[in-house]
C-alpha cells in the first residue's frame, strides 16, 4: 500500500511542475506592431504639411514686406513725375513732333503737396482768390475746377475733406458708381457747377457726350499722394494712368500750352 500511495504523490509533483513549464511556455510575447507603424503613418502625412508650411512661409514674406511699405518715408509727387509718365507711355507709340504737342509746360504746373497739407489747405494755397472765381462762374454744361482720384470711395472722402475750401461752391460728383452719365450730363445743363471731383473714366465719357466742356476749366488737381490698401497711388494702377492720359489729349494739353489752365498734384 505504501508503493501505491508515494507514486501519486511522485506524479503530482512531477504533474506541477509540468504545469508550470507549460504555463511558461504558452505564456504569450510582447510584440509591437503597432508601434512600429505609426512612425510610417506620420511620414506618409509629413510632405503635404511641408507644403503648407512654405506656402505659409511666403504669404508671411508678402505680408512683411508690405509692412516695409507701409513703415518707409512716403516721397511727394512732383511736376517731373507726371512729365517722365507721359514720356514713357507715348514714347513707344509716338513721333517726336506728336510728343511735343503732347508736352506740358513748366509754367503750367502749381506748387506740389510737400505732405503736409490738408485738401482745403491746399487747395487754398494754390488758389487764393477761389471766392471771386465762383461768383463770375455761370456757365453751364462745365466747371472751375476739377479733381482726379482712382475711386468712387476716395471721390467722397475727398469732398468731404474739402468743406474749409469749397464754402457756397456748386460741388458734383463725377463717378461711375450708382449714377448714370444721363443724369450727370442733365445736371451739368441745369445749373453752373463750380467743382466737379471724379474718377477720370466718368469725366472723359462726359466730355465725349458733350455733357462736360472742358475750355472754361481754370484747375485740374490729381489725387497723387494717396495710396491704398495695397500702396497703390492713382497713376500707379494702369487703367487709371491709361484713362488719366486720354483725357489730358482731350484738350487738357492744349489748355496748358495756352496758358489757361493750371495743374496741382496733391
Amino acid at each position: 500500500m505504501s508503493l501505491f500511495i508515494s507514486s501519486p504523490k511522485t506524479s503530482g509533483d512531477e504533474g506541477g511542475g509540468d504545469t508550470e513549464m507549460k504555463q511558461q511556455e504558452t505564456a504569450p510575447v510582447p510584440a509591437l506592431p503597432k508601434k512600429t507603424k505609426q512612425p510610417k503613418e506620420c511620414f506618409l502625412i509629413q510632405p503635404k504639411e511641408t507644403k503648407e508650411e512654405s506656402t505659409k512661409t511666403r504669404k508671411w514674406k508678402k505680408k512683411k514686406i508690405t509692412d516695409i511699405l507701409a513703415k518707409s518715408e512716403p516721397k511727394p509727387g512732383t511736376p517731373e513725375d507726371l512729365q517722365k509718365l507721359m514720356k514713357d507711355y507715348y514714347s513707344s507709340n509716338r513721333s517726336v513732333i506728336e510728343l511735343e504737342e503732347l508736352n506740358l509746360p513748366d509754367s503750367c504746373f502749381l506748387k506740389a503737396n510737400d505732405l503736409t497739407h490738408s485738401l482745403s489747405s491746399y487747395l487754398k494755397e494754390i488758389c487764393p482768390k477761389w471766392v471771386k472765381l465762383r461768383k463770375n462762374h455761370t456757365e453751364k454744361k462745365s466747371v472751375l475746377m476739377l479733381i482726379l482720384c482712382s475711386s468712387a470711395v476716395r471721390a467722397l472722402e475727398l469732398i468731404r475733406s474739402m468743406t474749409a475750401f469749397k464754402g457756397d461752391s456748386k460741388v458734383m460728383k463725377l463717378f461711375a458708381k450708382h449714377i448714370k452719365v444721363q443724369k450727370q450730363v442733365k445736371l451739368l445743363e441745369k445749373r453752373a457747377v463750380h467743382l466737379g471731383v471724379g474718377t477720370p473714366g466718368r469725366i472723359k465719357e462726359l466730355v465725349k457726350q458733350g455733357g462736360l466742356d472742358l475750355n472754361p476749366l481754370k484747375f485740374l488737381v490729381f489725387d497723387w499722394n494717396w495710396r491704398d490698401q495695397k500702396l497703390k497711388r492713382m497713376m500707379d494702377i494702369p487703367e487709371i494712368r491709361k484713362e488719366v492720359f486720354e483725357l489730358l489729349e482731350m484738350g487738357i494739353c492744349s489748355l496748358c500750352q495756352s496758358e489757361s489752365l493750371k495743374l496741382g498734384l496733391f
